[in-house]
């Protein structure tokens, strides 16, 4: 096994690719499962879904991810990555060597299982989001898809530990733009002025303190931002300001309403004859697990840990979460060295353990 899954792990990882444009990883992952009793298919562009018939109504699936991201890769690796620019910097390289693997396991025995299975390895993830079309695509109607299970490496957990929790797992995430224009002025004589630093300034502190004081303290949430920017000379009253952010949370009503209460609050400047201009993207749903499926799952393997609280990042996985119950696991591989770094890696070993479980879930009536 530890093999085979090494091979397709650097196989893929010297060839990563971004987005929904992923011709040389598409056809690896083909070829890979050519030979193997399950029918492929495409449903999107680069996508690819290994359909293992055993005969029965319902299916349930498993997901991996296959993107890259625009990183130079600073590893040292023999396989790292021949695409300049471009690196799995994130593990789909590993997630699609499980699942890879896990589709060699199955071909000795899913016509035993109770249900079909189902393998989607999906592009996007990262950037524009490949999970969606994927659910637009009509697969889970086709297969009868009842359930899904997926993966993804966690380097802040020790080597082989899987994780989960029940319920709010990773948030909805949401960039947040917001111009301010106000009017220019001498410092001198900034009373004629409408001053957009100020303004954006009193209006951050405002959101901060709302978002702190307005929902209780067992609401998981975040309104934060990193970039504020205002003026061009000391002695001028800026008439222009921007501040850039992000709004994270798992409940639909907790999101709606710190987005509902950033227009409101912005209400009293715009009647100083400030102007805010709002852009904020939708992002990708919350990540939230399916309680009952998640006993399920811990009652046919009690080693696996629940996490206290859930990670503020997102995931399009909660797409699929949105047609079927779905669990996220992570699986951790001990080296903190952060997702998205340029010196990513982590030892194959743990794979072993995401394929094992996979291999415990499909048994699951």
């Amino acid at each position: 096994m530890l093999e085979r899954i090494q091979k397709f792990r650097r196989d893929l990882h010297q060839i990563p690719e971004l987005e929904l444009e992923l011709p040389k990883t598409q056809r690896y992952v083909q070829e890979t499962l050519r030979d193997l009793p399950c029918t492929l298919s495409s449903p999107i562009p680069s996508s690819v879904v290994a359909f293992f018939d055993a005969g029965r109504k319902e299916s349930i699936a498993f997901r991996s991810d296959m993107d890259a991201l625009p990183v130079t890769e600073a590893t040292g690796r023999a396989f790292a990555s021949r695409h300049a620019g471009r690196m799995h910097a994130c593990g789909h390289d590993g997630h699609m060597a499980m699942l890879l693997e896990f589709a060699h396991q199955l071909s000795t025995y899913y016509k035993e299982l109770p249900h079909n299975v189902v393998l989607i390895f999906q592009p996007g993830e990262e950037t524009p989001g490949g999970a969606e079309p994927m659910c637009k695509s009509g697969i889970f109607e086709q297969y009868h898809i009842k359930r899904i299970f997926g993966f993804h490496v966690w380097p802040m957990l020790d080597n082989g530990v899987i994780a989960t929790r029940r319920n709010e797992f990773m948030a909805r995430s949401s960039e947040v733009n917001i111009d301010i224009t106000g009017k220019s002025a001498h410092a001198a004589k900034y009373q004629e002025g409408i001053d957009a630093m100020e303004i954006a300034a009193r209006y951050l502190l405002d959101l901060y303190t709302m978002e702190q004081e307005e929902l209780s303290a067992e609401t998981y949430r975040l309104l934060r931002f990193g970039l504020l920017k205002s003026g061009t000379v000391r002695n001028v009253v800026a008439n222009a300001a921007r501040m850039e952010g992000t709004l994270r949370a798992f409940q639909d009503e907790t999101y709606q309403y710190l987005k509902k209460r950033m227009l409101e609050l912005a209400k009293p400047y715009e009647e100083q004859g400030a102007v805010f201009s709002f852009d904020i993207n939708t992002g990708y749903p919350a990540v939230m697990n399916d309680a009952a499926l998640v006993d399920q799952v811990r009652k046919l393997d009690p080693n696996i840990v629940l996490l206290e609280k859930p990670e503020m990042i997102s995931e399009d996985f909660a797409h699929y979460q949105r047609k079927v119950p779905g669990v996220f696991f992570f699986l951790g591989t001990g080296t903190g060295i952060a997702l998205h770094a340029h010196n990513f890696d982590f030892d194959e070993e743990v794979l072993e353990a995401g394929v094992r479980e996979y291999c415990k879930l499909s048994r699951m009536e």
